[in-house]
C-alpha cells in the first residue's frame, strides 16, 4: 500500500479523530499531503469556486505525475518557520455532500488526460451539514498530466505543486507505460446452511452443537486496468487468524493457476507463462469461502496482495475484530434482515486496500 493510500485509509477509517490528530501533533504539509480551506459555500454561486477548482487542477497534476497524495478539504495551515506548513485549525466545509458532488463533477474536466483513478470521501459531517472532505489521488498511470486552466504540467516537490522543469517532462513522456491491475471480489454470497454430515462443521465432542453456520463466499479477481498488456499475475494470500477453532478458511479452483507451496494457512497462486491478460481483461484466481461458526473467540484476519510483473503490487486485508463477527454471524443466523445489505455491509466495513 502506497503512502498516499494508506492515509487516505486511515483518514476514512478514524474520521474526524485523524484530522484532529493532525492539528494537534503540527502535522505538516509534506510530499503527500495536502491542506486546504474550501473557498466554495454556495451563497454567491451554484458550482465549485474558480480557487477550488485551480487547487484541485494543479493537485491532480501534481500528486498524479508524482507518486500520488492525499487533499484534506476542511483545514487551516499556518507557516512554521522552522516546519513550514502546519495544520493549524479546522474549518469546516460548507454543506459537504454539496461539495463532494462540485469536486466530483470537475474532476475529469481538471487535466489533460484526465485522472479516472481520483477518489473521495466524506470524513466527518455535522447536523448542519458541514464538515470535512478527503480527496486521493494516486499515481497515473498516463502520464504526464497537464491542467487545463493554464496548461501546465506540475510535479511535487516537498509540499508544493510546482511547474515541472523540460528535463523532467521530457523523461515523463519517455516513460514506458505499465500494466496496472485492480483486485475484484466477485460473485459474492452469503448464505444460512445447515449443519449436514456431509459438510460436517461442528465435531461430535461439542456438547449440543448449533444446527446452522454462515458461508460467505466469492471469487478473487484481477482486472488490468492499464493500456498495455500485463503478464505474470500473482496473488499471494495468507489466513492469519480465521476467528476460532470452529471457523475455517477454504480456497478453491485455483487450478489453472500455478500454485507456490507457502507456510500453512498461505496461498501462493501465479498465472502460466503463456497467459497474458490484455487491457480491459478479467482473469479469475480462485473462490474463496468463510466457513463461520458463533463460536468467535478470535479476530478474523487475512492478509494479501495482487500485481503482476512490471506493476505496482496492491495489498488488501480482511480484518474483523472478534466481537465485530460474533454480531455479524448471530445477525446472518437471526434472519431478520435482508442478507445481501449484510453481504455489502461486510465489504465495505472489513475489506481494506485498493478494490
Amino acid at each position: 500500500m502506497s503512502r498516499a493510500e494508506d492515509l487516505f485509509q486511515k483518514l476514512i477509517y478514524f474520521g474526524e479523530d485523524a484530522i484532529d490528530e493532525f492539528i494537534i501533533n503540527r502535522q505538516t504539509e509534506e510530499l503527500f499531503l495536502d491542506f486546504k480551506q474550501a473557498v466554495s459555500s454556495g451563497k454567491n454561486f451554484t458550482t465549485l469556486h474558480r480557487d477550488d477548482r485551480k487547487n484541485l487542477a494543479k493537485a491532480i497534476s501534481g500528486f498524479g505525475n508524482s507518486e500520488g497524495g492525499v487533499i484534506i478539504w476542511g483545514v487551516e495551515c499556518s507557516r512554521d518557520v522552522e516546519a513550514g506548513d502546519v495544520a493549524q485549525a479546522k474549518v469546516k466545509v460548507q454543506n459537504v455532500h454539496r461539495f463532494l458532488s462540485w469536486i466530483e463533477n470537475a474532476i475529469s474536466g481538471c487535466t489533460i488526460p484526465s485522472h479516472n483513478k481520483v477518489r473521495n470521501h466524506v470524513i466527518s459531517c455535522d447536523e448542519n451539514g458541514d464538515g470535512f472532505l478527503a480527496t486521493y489521488i494516486p499515481k497515473s498511470e498516463i502520464a504526464p498530466l497537464m491542467t487545463t486552466s493554464n496548461s501546465a504540467i506540475y510535479i511535487r516537490s516537498g509540499s508544493n505543486n510546482v511547474p515541472a522543469p523540460y528535463a523532467v517532462i521530457a523523461g515523463m513522456f519517455g516513460r514506458c507505460p505499465q500494466p496496472n491491475v485492480e483486485l475484484i471480489m466477485g460473485e459474492r454470497k452469503l448464505e444460512l446452511l445447515d449443519n449436514i454430515d456431509e459438510d460436517m462443521l461442528y465435531p461430535n465432542s461439542i456438547d449440543n452443537p448449533p444446527k446452522q453456520y454462515v458461508k460467505l463466499s466469492f471469487a478473487i479477481q484481477i482486472a488490468n486496468a492499464s493500456n498495455v498488456i500485463a503478464r505474470e499475475l500473482y496473488l499471494s494470500c495468507q489466513t492469519v487468524q480465521n476467528g476460532g477453532e470452529y471457523n475455517k478458511v477454504r480456497f478453491s479452483n485455483y487450478n489453472q493457476m500455478d500454485a507456490i507451496p507457502g507456510a500453512e494457512g498461505q496461498l501462493n497462486l501465479i498465472t502460466r507463462p503463456d497467459l497474458r491478460l490484455p487491457p480491459r481483461g478479467i482473469v479469475r484466481f480462485c473462490n474463496v469461502e468463510f466457513v463461520l461458526s458463533p463460536y468467535i473467540d478470535d479476530d478474523f484476519l487475512i492478509e494479501g496482495v495482487v500485481g503482476a510483473d512490471n506493476a505496482a503490487p496492491h495489498d488488501f486485508r480482511i480484518n474483523v475484530q472478534k466481537n465485530k463477527l460474533r454480531s455479524f454471524v448471530a445477525r446472518v443466523m437471526r434472519g431478520e434482515e435482508d442478507n445481501l445489505v449484510l453481504l455489502n455491509e461486510f465489504f465495505n466495513d472489513y475489506i481494506h486496500g485498493e478494490l
